[in-house]
């Protein structure tokens, strides 16, 4: 897929759940909450295609995102800060320090991989620093997730909106991601004989 069609679906299913928020709840906080919560499903959805085809031996990540696929998920989970900030500020929620702290450092990942992901293409970057920094950012992010819905699914998280059957699933969907790529490295490293 080329850049320009994937960040036009991008935005468009972006616009999509803005419009789906407001036609259920209205101009209100509540729909802004709904459009946070639902742009974060957009951006794991990008991010899963990420994490489960990087380096896929029959799919790759490109042939679904473009070849600038941290700059799609990049600018998805860029306008899903946003959007979390807006809510934030306006519910007048608070912040928890170790949950901001571990999600600043995701978001300097995220925005900083497409520029690291420019460089390697341009031979500014060796390639085994880039494998140890895709690494980092894959699982890294993946964690980010993973600590998402893990506080949901327990309950210690309050005011996120949302069903605990909702949360559940995607706890799943995320720990499922991680069992395939475990999956696949295993089978990568076991030599089979014919």
């Amino acid at each position: 897929m080329k850049f320009k069609d994937a960040l036009l679906s991008t935005l468009i299913i972006e616009v999509g759940v803005a419009l789906l928020a407001v036609i259920n709840y209205g101009a209100s906080v509540e729909a802004l909450q709904a459009v946070t919560r639902f742009s974060g499903r957009v951006s794991l959805t990008i991010f899963s295609f990420i994490f489960l085809f990087h380096h896929h031996r029959h799919i790759h990540v490109k042939s679904i995102l473009s070849d600038k696929y941290y700059s799609i998920f990049a600018i998805a989970h860029g306008i899903h800060l946003l959007q979390l900030l807006a809510f934030v500020y306006l519910s007048g929620n608070e912040l928890i320090p170790i949950r901001l702290a571990g999600g600043f450092l995701a978001y300097v990942l995220i925005f900083a991989m497409p520029y690291v992901q420019h460089l390697f293409q341009h031979n500014h970057f060796s390639a085994k620093k880039y494998s140890t920094l895709t690494l980092i950012y894959l699982y890294y992010v993946w964690f980010i997730f993973f600590m998402s819905y893990l506080p949901r699914v327990r309950g210690t998280l309050t005011n996120v909106g949302g069903s605990y059957t909702e949360f559940v699933i995607l706890l799943a969907w995320v720990s499922f991601m991680m069992g395939v790529k475990l999956q696949g490295l295993i089978m990568n490293k076991i030599p089979f004989k014919k």
